[in-house]
C-alpha cells in the first residue's frame, strides 16, 4: 500500500472480528515500534505484547468502562502496551558524547521519553493499516496503573503511555465520526513567520 493511502486511511477503529492474527504480522506489526525516531537513539521504551486470550481479559480490567462499552473492543486479538522509560535518557545523555553528567530532567525542554514512545506507537497504528488491519490508541487512567503494574508485573520505572488495540475491523464500521472536524492547513500552518496562513 503506498503511504499515502496509509496515512489516508489510518483512523480510531473500536469494532473488531474474532478473527486471530498470524504470528508474523504480529511481530511485523511489533517490530516496526522499533523503527521509531528516538532522542540519542536511546530506545527508552518497553512493549507489553498480550495474544492470549486469558492475557487479554485480565488486560480488560485495568481499562476504562468508556472504552470496553464499545461491544467488540476487547475482541481485538492483540493489544500492545507502550511503555516509556525516563530513566535511560537521563543514563544516556549522561554519557561521554552527550555529557550531562547530572542526570537533572529539567535539562530536557520536553520528555522526549514519552514523545518517543508515542512515536513508536503511531508506527504500531500505521503499520496494522498496511497489513489491512484497523487499531486504536486509548489510554489507560491513573488509578487503575498500580493494579495494572501488579497484574502484569510492570517495574515502576516504565510509564505506560496508553494501549493498542489491533485486529480485522469487523464489517459495518461506523463512518468517521470527526472528519468533519479535521481542521484545515490555513487554520494550524503558519508559513515563513506567525499568522502568514498556508
Amino acid at each position: 500500500m503506498e503511504f499515502s493511502e496509509v496515512l489516508r486511511r489510518r483512523r480510531m477503529v473500536r469494532h473488531y472480528t474474532v478473527q486471530p492474527l498470524e504470528d508474523a504480522v504480529v511481530e511485523r506489526i511489533v517490530a516496526s515500534a522499533l523503527r521509531a525516531p528516538s532522542a540519542g537513539f536511546t530506545q527508552g521504551w518497553a512493549f507489553l505484547v498480550l495474544t492470549e486470550p486469558a492475557e487479554r481479559q485480565r488486560f480488560w480490567e485495568f481499562v476504562p468502562a468508556r472504552v470496553e462499552r464499545t461491544p467488540s473492543m476487547p475482541d481485538a486479538p492483540l493489544v500492545i502496551v507502550p511503555m516509556a522509560h525516563k530513566k535511560a535518557y537521563l543514563e544516556r545523555y549522561a554519557e561521554p558524547d552527550k555529557g550531562w553528567t547530572d542526570r537533572d530532567e529539567n535539562r530536557w525542554p520536553a520528555p522526549y521519553w514519552h514523545i518517543d514512545t508515542g512515536m513508536a506507537a503511531l508506527a504500531v497504528l500505521l503499520t496494522a493499516v498496511d497489513e489491512g488491519l484497523g487499531a486504536c490508541f486509548f489510554g489507560i487512567m491513573p488509578e487503575q496503573l498500580d493494579g495494572f503494574r501488579a497484574e502484569f508485573g510492570i517495574p515502576a520505572e516504565f510509564a505506560p503511555i496508553g494501549a493498542i488495540t489491533v485486529g480485522y475491523p469487523a464489517p459495518g464500521q461506523p463512518p468517521a465520526r470527526f472528519e468533519h472536524r479535521r481542521r484545515p492547513l490555513g487554520d494550524v500552518v503558519h508559513r515563513g513567520f506567525w499568522g502568514n496562513r498556508w
